[in-house]
């Protein structure tokens, strides 16, 4: 028994924490510590944080942020940004009786060359016909892969996550129907294709 104790402790004991920071366009906030034995062992792995604790904002409490481990640089995890969702209650929250949820499914490159899908969702305040949710689909499409195509995955997920990209779609959407919530409710970086890092 106690042996076993020993050993669990020891294995503990072997461990050390590395403190994971958010990516720079995240402002390189504290996201926390994660144990390991061997460092190497983190490079690869997802943490999840939430947007409130990137902005300090109590209103971003709704928005989960996923962070992949890149690099160890000392004692601390470098990350960079995997994808983002809505918490299930706040998708809960946003959903009427008598009004219509358009949704968009897309799949996009980034002007660096990030494979991204994206899952947009409008809100109408009413019920709306299938021509105008497909007009308000076609529009989503439009500026999402406006967007990729001319912003890096840094810049397009600071835009997508801080809400740019959908109050965009929100302002272009809202002249086919009365539109009370537009939001990119979920991203996955499907797959990356670092740059050649010259010299």
């Amino acid at each position: 028994m106690s042996s076993k104790t020993k050993r669990v402790r020891d294995k503990w004991r072997s461990k050390s924490w590395y403190t994971t920071i958010a990516p720079p366009y995240f402002g390189n906030v504290e996201l926390g510590s994660v144990p390991a034995d061997e460092p190497e062992k983190l490079v690869g792995r997802v943490i999840d944080s939430t947007l409130y604790e990137v902005t300090g904002n109590f209103a971003h409490q709704y928005l989960k942020i996923f962070f992949q481990i890149t690099e160890i640089d000392g004692k601390t995890a470098k990350t960079m940004f995997k994808g983002h969702e809505y918490s299930r209650d706040y998708l809960r929250s946003l959903v009427r009786r008598r009004t219509t949820k358009v949704d968009g499914m897309f799949n996009l490159t980034t002007k660096d060359g990030y494979k991204i899908r994206v899952a947009v969702s409008a809100f109408t305040l009413s019920r709306i016909r299938t021509a105008q949710e497909k007009e308000i689909r076609a529009i989503m499409e439009k500026i999402v892969k406006e967007k990729a195509v001319s912003l890096t995955l840094d810049q397009f997920a600071q835009e997508m996550v801080l809400g740019k990209i959908a109050s965009d779609i929100y302002n272009e959407a809202k002249k086919i129907a009365p539109l009370r919530h537009v939001g990119i409710r979920k991203s996955k970086v499907i797959t990356q294709q670092p740059l050649q890092k010259a010299g």
